[in-house]
């Protein structure tokens, strides 16, 4: 409602746009950066940001954004559909980021679509903001028994982009829930926690029943890469969580990029 009439040729776009539901791990969706609005209108923005984040999640992408890219005011927004129509989004794309807003309105998408995050610090080291999630990953492998291990370790990563969703289990890489016990399930489930813990609660809820539409922990696939083993130290540094309705990719070499993509369906 704030916008005026150059703001909204630039970046109230249709819902079918095809920038909608393109995915980088680095790029301007439009030329709306968000330095180029009025104190009210970034306050919108940042309110809409916080909404969409937890706490912990919101300081971590603030942090990232400023070292990255030099601040939140050089990302760029768009919204896609009206408020008054059946689908409403609202995207933020820049340097390591992408963030996303739907109420609900994207058919089966968790968060509205993919998402991407990211940190240009290095991948391995406790400068990088994300590194406690390779941490935790870790803590699976470390788990895996020697048989487990060579179950879940694969040769080379496909793309990091490449994040459709694949419903037949069986092209799906590494080891799956079913095959551990119960305390590694535990882990694993815990590892999918901390990829989804910087966003808010209700989004987070979403995707966890989309984890349970698609077969549940049984149905999650972990595999790690040898590929982009920073330092030969067997510490992963590429990793990725995949089943018919989840797939989370986690590139951390040489430095962070993430991807995320849960859906109980594709969008219509």
């Amino acid at each position: 409602e704030s916008l005026t009439g150059p703001q909204k040729k630039e970046m109230a776009l249709s819902w079918d746009d095809p920038r909608r539901t393109k995915i980088s791990a680095n790029w301007k969706i439009t030329n709306a950066t968000i330095g180029t609005f009025s104190p009210d209108q970034k306050k919108i923005i940042d309110d809409i940001l916080a909404g969409i984040t937890s706490e912990d999640g919101l300081g971590r992408m603030k942090k990232q954004m400023e070292v990255d890219y030099g601040g939140v005011d050089k990302y760029a927004i768009a919204i896609f559909g009206k408020p008054e129509d059946d689908q409403f989004a609202f995207e933020l794309t820049g340097r390591h980021l992408t963030l996303r807003a739907d109420g609900d309105t994207t058919p089966g998408a968790a968060f509205g679509g993919p998402l991407i995050y990211g940190h240009g610090a290095a991948g391995n080291s406790d400068k990088n903001l994300y590194w406690y999630q390779t941490q935790q990953a870790n803590e699976v492998f470390k788990a895996l028994d020697a048989d487990q291990r060579k179950q879940a370790l694969q040769a080379r990563s496909p793309n990091e982009s490449a994040v459709e969703l694949r419903e037949n289990a069986s092209q799906l890489p590494g080891i799956a829930g079913k095959d551990l016990s119960d305390d590694q399930k535990e882990l694993l489930l815990k590892t999918l926690g901390v990829i989804l813990a910087p966003y808010r609660q209700a989004d987070v809820d979403e995707a966890m029943e989309c984890l349970k539409a698609g077969g549940g922990v049984d149905s999650l696939h972990m595999a790690y890469y040898q590929n982009g083993d920073l330092g030969g130290d067997g510490v992963w540094d590429v990793w990725r969580l995949e089943s018919p309705t989840v797939v989370c990719h986690f590139r951390g070499a040489p430095h962070v990029h993430a991807y995320i993509n849960i859906a109980r369906r594709s969008e219509g």
